[in-house]
């Protein structure tokens, strides 16, 4: 990514895991050299981008981000280029490439992820585990003794599920369960060859033991795959199914109403039984009739299919290294099945071939018994099989920090006709069928993230911060949290419309992995701009109306030949064509930035990053209210346009 690249997804997303702003005197600095370590070490991050000679602005309404330029670009470059060999225990090869933004010198840095063998990258003056650094979100954190642990354990070529249990023998493996085994393999291959092996010799064939100093010792996968009840409680006393059942749409919302549980732990053949057995009997079930049949049959809300490769995938994919249950979450609305380990493939490549397995041994295993596939499209299998039943399709969510990993599955069929009567409400809007899915998403579980909006649409970061702003700046959506944290929930004009259809929204912020409700109230809100009160037009309750709806809106209250001017723009209209709009428009009357990012189509921060700011300082646009440029009702005249003194509201518009 070049420079203008880096800076537009700034202003855009703000820092996230793979972009870093550092202002000009962080440039070289020890601030630098963290995050340099930090994007070296995070695995399976493949290294980041930092934006060195750029500074946060917090004075406008909007934040955003601007070049200040490096004082000495050349001693910086000559800096970077010493430490990043030399502070380290070893050397990390960065790319540097000066560039010049806005006339000011800037430097881009793109860190490579260090090869496995190589980690943990850390400072050789402090040395472990403090002077090593993660990425974890948009923080560089530093190492604790566990995240050294992970780090060096990446280092070895085979997987945690081939290593041996050092306190287990031979005697810790349940006959019962070899037989199992042997059962599901004859049942989905009759004429595969071990079958006709000795017990010693299938569990060796299949790594379940190794030979350790002459003796056959059980590896972790061998245990967890044919041990004993009393093997399994000793060893992994942790490693369990809990299938929940709880009231409502929210964890725990109401203490005096418990949930139920059931807890299993069994040999891993035997548990993928168990637990989709669970979910099945207990989910919602329509009832169909065949023509000349005298039986109905059951059919459950969500597709057996689904509900088997769901489970497969939780117990396939989870990290063994941590010592924690599968949860399965039954709620009045949604199944979700939460395991412990982040996801090896990239969430917005999930459902695309090709397989990153955790656990190599119980991969092959579930493979040959014909529960598992291992060419990367049981995701692929289990959105087409929700589609095609009328359900949302599910949404999964990786987090890295909390090493976790979620799947959602909906039990609301969408675009059913309470959905499509809803969603008229909102039909000024020209709503795409993926904005449609997010809102029918938000209503059910009330609260949606980037992560989630792409995953359910299967778009990149930037089409989904795109979507979301869209639907926020169209007053459906209200933003919590900031950067790479941030979430969206309903606003008061959604939930007046949801509302009218359907109970009151219990709004689950827990379902958003990595966020912190607890500190919402100390977070401010976004600001909203408040509506120009114009004779005949219906009070906005102090929101934007709908994006189509506010378009409209603003332009219906300009000049012929200054509404065909805005027409004319397209998404990627040119600077000097996008500059020249802006002065026209603020030449007719004063506008706030959330007004012309609505006339405009573009996102608030974007525009006054990109643009306000850059006619502000070439005195071609001016506020009208100068001595307080955080006003919230601040907004932007063209210069050379007189102000009229008597009787203006704050935005210099006189009162009708």
């Amino acid at each position: 990514m070049n420079a203008q690249e880096l800076l537009e997804e700034l202003n855009s997303l703000d820092e996230h895991e793979r972009v870093e702003a550092k202002r000009s005197e962080d440039a070289a600095g020890h601030s630098l050299l963290e995050t340099v370590c930090a994007f070296a070490n995070e695995p399976r991050l493949g290294g980041g981008h930092i934006l060195a000679g750029v500074t946060r602005d917090d004075s406008s309404l909007f934040p955003f981000y601007v070049p200040t330029g490096l004082r000495d670009l050349d001693k910086a470059q000559r800096d970077i280029a010493s430490q990043v060999r030399t502070v380290f225990n070893k050397p990390v090869n960065v790319e540097l490439q000066p560039e010049t933004l806005e006339g000011k010198r800037v430097l881009v840095v793109f860190v490579p992820e260090a090869p496995q063998q190589e980690k943990p990258i850390f400072f050789k003056s402090q040395g472990l585990p403090r002077g090593a650094f993660r990425r974890i979100g948009s923080v560089d954190q530093r190492c604790t003794d566990d995240d050294i642990a992970t780090l060096y354990q990446g280092r070895q070529t085979e997987t945690y599920d081939a290593q041996v249990v050092e306190d287990a023998t031979m005697d810790d493996f349940s006959a019962d369960a070899i037989k199992d085994y042997r059962l599901e393999l004859s049942e989905a291959n009759p004429g595969a060859e071990a079958l006709r092996w000795g017990d010693a010799e299938l569990l060796r064939a299949l790594k379940a033991v190794r030979l350790v100093r002459g003796v056959l010792t059980p590896t972790v996968a061998g245990l967890l795959l044919f041990g004993s009840p009393q093997a399994l409680r000793r060893c992994f006393p942790m490693m369990r199914v809990d299938y929940v059942r709880v009231p409502g749409t929210a964890w725990v919302p109401d203490p005096d109403r418990r949930f139920e549980t059931i807890e299993m732990r069994d040999p891993l053949l035997r548990l993928i039984r168990r637990s989709v057995a669970a979910i099945l009997d207990d989910l919602p079930k329509a009832f169909w009739l065949k023509d000349g049949d005298l039986q109905r049959t059951e059919i459950p809300q969500v597709p057996r299919k689904v509900i088997r490769e769901a489970v497969v995938n939780a117990l396939m994919h989870r990290s063994y290294r941590v010592h924690g249950p599968v949860l399965m979450i039954r709620y009045a609305n949604r199944l979700e099945i939460q395991n412990p380990g982040f996801s090896l493939k990239g969430v917005e490549h999930l459902g695309e071939p090709g397989s990153e397995t955790r656990n190599s041994v119980i991969a092959a295993v579930l493979h040959e018994t014909r529960l598992a596939e291992t060419k990367g499209t049981g995701i692929r299998v289990m959105r087409d099989t929700m589609e095609a039943a009328g359900l949302m399709p599910p949404v999964f969510e990786s987090d890295r920090s909390a090493d976790a990993f979620t799947a959602r599955y909906f039990f609301h069929h969408f675009l059913g006709p309470e959905d499509v009567a809803w969603l008229g409400r909102f039909k000024d809007l020209h709503l795409s069928n993926e904005d449609a899915r997010a809102l029918i998403f938000v209503r059910e579980q009330g609260a949606i993230n980037n992560a989630t909006y792409r995953d359910m649409n299967r778009v990149d970061t930037l089409g989904a911060s795109k979507a979301l702003r869209k639907l926020r700046d169209a007053g459906l959506l209200e933003p919590k949290n900031r950067g790479a944290a941030t979430y969206y929930v309903p606003s008061k004009v959604f939930l007046g419309s949801a509302s009218e259809s359907r109970a009151p929204l219990e709004v689950d912020l827990s379902a958003m992995p990595g966020q912190k409700p607890a500190m919402e109230s100390a977070l401010p809100d976004m600001p909203q701009a408040r509506p120009t009160e114009e004779p005949g037009l219906p009070a906005m309750e102090g929101t934007l109306p709908a994006m189509g709806e506010a378009r409209t809106w603003e332009s219906r209250n300009l000049p012929a030949e200054v509404q065909a001017e805005v027409a004319r723009l397209g998404q990627r209209s040119m600077t000097d064509k996008l500059q020249k709009a802006i002065l026209t428009v603020c030449s007719v009357r004063p506008h706030s930035a959330q007004e012309l990012a609505a006339l405009l189509g573009r996102n608030p921060r974007y525009l006054v990053g990109m643009y306000l700011r850059r006619l502000l300082m070439e005195g071609r646009l001016a506020f009208t209210i100068p001595e307080n440029p955080k006003h919230p009702d601040q907004a932007y005249r063209t210069v050379g346009i007189p102000e009229e003194s008597d009787s203006r509201d704050g935005r210099g518009r006189k009162d009708r």
